[in-house]
Order: structure tokens, then C-alpha cells, then sequence
């Protein structure tokens, strides 16, 4: 598999997989072998969910298969950021008090990305507890910029942005409250919208008051489509 698929948008990756140019596993498996491979210098994945993932795109690739309506962004992988919750997959929110934390089920915003089709690769750095611009959790590896590994990725959602660029994912998840979408993107050249309040919802639990979901990708399209 060529790593020129790697830095296809996410609504094309979406639209080979429906017309079967690709499948939701070869794709899983193109992101998990960069990963693996890029992923100990950059430090933009806190959390690798290797088996989770490739899970999901088996049941993406036989649903796929058995016809039927299916979710505008299925079997394409995804990253999501280490603040929010995820069923089954570690969730330190940068803090080594929680280095071993695996939830038990989704917050709100992952189970929408979930319900959108979205295979999820692994959670994204972010500073503890988020409230830096710069992506380095004392107890983790720091995230590094794509562009040049002895400057910052930015943050809080920079573990997001460094992914994106070095072709770590095709689209991604983040947040933002002051800059922590917007900085990362101007510092790794990505695009990113942190959303008008309540445009995200949270429901059924409260908003944050701080900070607000938000998409990020490499092309406006992707990031569009990811907020709809």
C-alpha cells in the first residue's frame, strides 16, 4: 500500500472505500504501520489502539459487504484527542495519576464520531489536563512538530495536528477553548474551526465551560464535513 493513500482526504479515503478501492482494514493497517514507524520521534499519539482499530475495520470491511446504508465516513480512520473519553482504549488526560485509566464507555462526542463511521487509530498528546498551548504532558513523550522535531507541535490539541501532517491520520479530533484547536494548526500547517458554543453538543452530559469540540484535518473539506 503506497503512502501516497496516506495524505488522501478523508472524503476521498470515504468514497474509495463505498466504489471498494480500498478496504476500511488496508486502510487501518497503512495508518497503524506509519505510526509505528514515525510515531517514537513525533510523540503525536500518546495512546496506539493497534488491536481496537483493527477490530472496528474488520466490522467496517463485513458491513460493508452486506450492502445496506452506511455512515458518510465509514471504515476511515481517525484520531481522538487524549482528553476525551474512549470505551476500551487508555484515557490519561495527560496525568500520570491515570496512566493505566481505561473507560468504560465513550463521552458524547466520540460516540457521534463513532456513529459517523470513523475507525479510531488512538488518542492524540495533549497537555495535562489541557490547558497549555504546548503538547507535553510531564509524564508522557512530548508531541513534536512535524516540520522540524526540535520545535513544538503546539496545544492543547497538538498531538492532533502533528498527526495529521505526517500523514498519522487522515482527519482528526479536537478541542479548543483558547487556541488549542487554532494554535496547533497555524504551528503545523493543518486546518481547524473551533466551533460557536453549543454547536457541539455534549449531550446528555453538561458542556464544558471552557472548552469546545472541534474537527481538524488537511483540507477544508474534510474539516467541514467533520463538523456537519
Amino acid at each position: 500500500m503506497s503512502d501516497d493513500l496516506a495524505f488522501v482526504s478523508a472524503l476521498d479515503q470515504a468514497s474509495m472505500v463505498r466504489s471498494h478501492e480500498v478496504s476500511p482494514v488496508e486502510l487501518a493497517e497503512l495508518y497503524l504501520e506509519r505510526i509505528e514507524r514515525i510515531n517514537p520521534r513525533l510523540g503525536a499519539y500518546l495512546t496506539v489502539a493497534a488491536d481496537h482499530a483493527l477490530d472496528t475495520a474488520r466490522l467496517a470491511e463485513k458491513a460493508l459487504g452486506d450492502g445496506g446504508d452506511l455512515p458518510e465516513f465509514h471504515g476511515v480512520p481517525i484520531s481522538i484527542k487524549d482528553l476525551n473519553d474512549t470505551a476500551g482504549i487508555r484515557t490519561t488526560h495527560g496525568t500520570a495519576a491515570w496512566s493505566e485509566r481505561i473507560p468504560g464507555r465513550d463521552d458524547a462526542v466520540v460516540a457521534k464520531i463513532r456513529g459517523a463511521g470513523f475507525v479510531i487509530l488512538g488518542k492524540t498528546v495533549a497537555p495535562e489536563f489541557g490547558p497549555l498551548n504546548v503538547s507535553e504532558p510531564p509524564a508522557y513523550p512530548p508531541g513534536r512538530n512535524p516540520w522540524d522535531l526540535e520545535r513544538s507541535c503546539g496545544g492543547s490539541s497538538g498531538g492532533a495536528a502533528s498527526a495529521l501532517v505526517a500523514g498519522l491520520c487522515p482527519i482528526s479530533q479536537g478541542s479548543d477553548g483558547g487556541g488549542s484547536i487554532r494554535n496547533p494548526s497555524s504551528w503545523c500547517g493543518s486546518y481547524g474551526i473551533k466551533p460557536s458554543r453549543s454547536r457541539v453538543s455534549s449531550a446528555p452530559g453538561p458542556d464544558s465551560f471552557f472548552s469546545i469540540n472541534g474537527p481538524m484535518g488537511r483540507t477544508v473539506a474534510d474539516t467541514a464535513a467533520l463538523l456537519d
